[in-house]
């Protein structure tokens, strides 16, 4: 059947007051302050770099009215908005401000110390050739001509290890980890005993006693940015190389429909790891669906709902009542049994229905959109022979065709419950993508028809700002067989586990060519 008991969010909000409509965004707004202040586990977080301002988050996480039928209403629609802020809106604002200056700040520390670091390596030979010209110049021996050839080796050294350093750490964040990264930190620790190491000796042998070999000098600069190279392509050995060869088999599990994934890692920590694996989890798993686990929700609450007990004897004593309760939910427990036995039938029904009315929508759509780009395309044709004032965009012929395949749309997104997922604009804004570079309806319909990896829908729905990482283990120990670590969001959590790649022996076996001999055998009998 196609009738629908649906009616519009808008419709619905208009016959109340608004302050009535503030009063109830508040209390939910509340309601969900308390449930996330009541959550206390020991875990670690994995932030994502924040790309919109404080109040679009708190936009977004706010619950939004959208009308659900704009396949009949759509028309446009001007006025003024009004925004109010509550008490709890100003204390929950500032909570979130107060987390993301924390991220800030340790960020742009973690770069402060990358940018002194790295101008303590890049001035340090610098400063070795500079100082004794500028404390003792007459004492020095002049620079001959192999002295003038190191000049341009520590010039050109220079400006590759700096191209390299700035080509290998000098990177946009992909995300704030919750424990330091143990190799890069190794590494910064490194170049830095090893800069004051040097420096240490040249305090010693050369300002001290005030050589005058300047050739020497030269040359012990040289060795330093030579010592700065090899660390350099240590780096690269340890941050990128070794994690390119697979160790691991990693299987990724969402707790909410059991959608699976496996990729295979290298060696990693287990935040790397995790980090790797939401890079993933964004181009590879379908978008998550809450509607589409209320169905078995409804349907086992309706079997309970349907056994009510009932007490013929009238109440009694107190002992009497404990029984009582205690045989009656015996009793529901077992009839709810026996219902169970014939679910199966409802539910083979119920999804045959449902495949029903999907093909139905399914084919109603295709027609519809089929219809609406030949329009489109004869009023293109015959553009061309208008004026230039009668041409249309491809937005405005998007907005032209639209109410005729908005309607079924509308009943299909609602059918297969993704009306959440697309909203009238952006359905608008896919129509004139598709319009400007002259797909067909198949490619306009694919998006809708078939659910897409979670990138392809609006940041709304899927950008999560913060991860949780929840591990037994600590964040920064190696991946091992049978390590098991959850990263958890506010709507759903992904269980991921470990496997460790076997050892694989291969043997040779070979095989002669003239080998291949064969013979044709004959039977006495053969059929005609």
């Amino acid at each position: 059947m196609d009738t629908e008991s649906t009616y519009s969010g808008y419709s619905y909000y208009s016959g109340r007051s608004r302050g009535s409509h503030r009063h109830g965004e508040r209390s939910r707004d509340r309601h969900k302050t308390r449930n996330k202040d009541s959550r206390s586990e020991k875990s670690v977080t994995i932030n994502t770099p924040p790309a919109e301002p404080l109040l679009g988050d708190s936009a977004v996480r706010g619950e939004q009215v959208q009308d659900d039928n704009w396949g009949e209403t759509t028309t446009a629609v001007t006025g003024t908005s009004e925004h109010s802020l509550s008490q709890e809106d100003i204390v929950r604002i500032t909570k979130d401000l107060e987390d993301s200056v924390g991220l800030d700040c340790r960020r742009y520390f973690t770069l402060a110390l990358a940018v002194i670091l790295g101008l303590l390596v890049f001035l340090t030979p610098l400063a070795f050739l500079v100082l004794p010209h500028l404390l003792w110049p007459e004492k020095l021996q002049s620079c001959g001509t192999a002295c003038e050839g190191l000049f341009i080796s520590v010039a050109f050294k220079l400006l590759i290890l700096l191209l390299a350093v700035w080509a290998l750490f000098f990177r946009p964040p992909r995300a704030g980890l919750p424990r330091v990264f143990v190799f890069r930190a190794l590494l910064a620790v490194l170049v830095l005993l090893f800069v004051v190491s040097y420096w240490l000796f040249y305090g010693v042998r050369i300002l001290d006693s005030q050589d005058e070999n300047y050739q020497g000098i030269v040359q012990y600069a040289v060795s330093l940015v030579d010592a700065l190279l090899f660390i350099h392509y240590l780096a690269i050995v340890l941050l990128e190389l070794r994690q390119l060869q697979p160790c691991f088999s990693v299987c990724v599990t969402r707790s909410t429909d059991g959608e699976i994934r496996h990729y295979n890692l290298g060696q990693l920590s287990i935040q790397r790891a995790a980090l790797a694996i939401l890079e993933h989890y964004y181009c590879d798993f379908p978008v998550n669906n809450p509607a589409l686990l209320s169905a078995s929700k409804s349907r086992a609450a309706k079997h309970l709902a349907g056994l009510k007990v009932y007490n013929v004897d009238g109440p009694g004593n107190n002992a009497a009542a404990a029984g009582l309760v205690h045989s009656q939910s015996r009793a529901m427990i077992a009839a709810a049994a026996r219902r169970r036995d014939t679910s199966h039938n409802e539910l083979y029904y119920e999804e045959a229905e449902h495949e029903r009315r999907v093909r139905k929508r399914k084919a109603r759509l295709v027609v519809a959109v089929e219809e609406a780009f030949t329009h489109i395309k004869r009023m293109q044709e015959e553009e061309q022979k208008k004026a230039p004032g009668d041409v249309m965009d491809p937005r405005e012929a998007a907005q032209a065709i639209f109410p005729s395949m908005a309607r079924a749309l509308q009943k299909y997104l609602r059918t297969t419950k993704q009306q959440h997922c697309h909203s009238m604009e952006s359905i608008q804004q896919h129509l004139a993508f598709c319009i400007t570079n002259n797909m067909t309806p198949k490619a306009f319909l694919e998006s809708y028809l078939t659910p897409g990896p979670t990138l392809q829908y609006s940041r709304d729905h899927w950008r999560a700002r913060q991860w949780t990482l929840i591990s037994e283990a600590s964040v920064t120990s190696g991946l091992k067989d049978g390590s098991i670590f959850l990263l958890k969001c506010v709507d759903f959590s992904l269980v991921v586990t470990t496997k460790k790649i076997p050892y694989i022996q291969m043997s040779e076996e070979y095989i002669d060519p003239k080998s291949h001999k064969f013979v044709l055998r004959l039977q006495s009998e053969t059929s005609v």
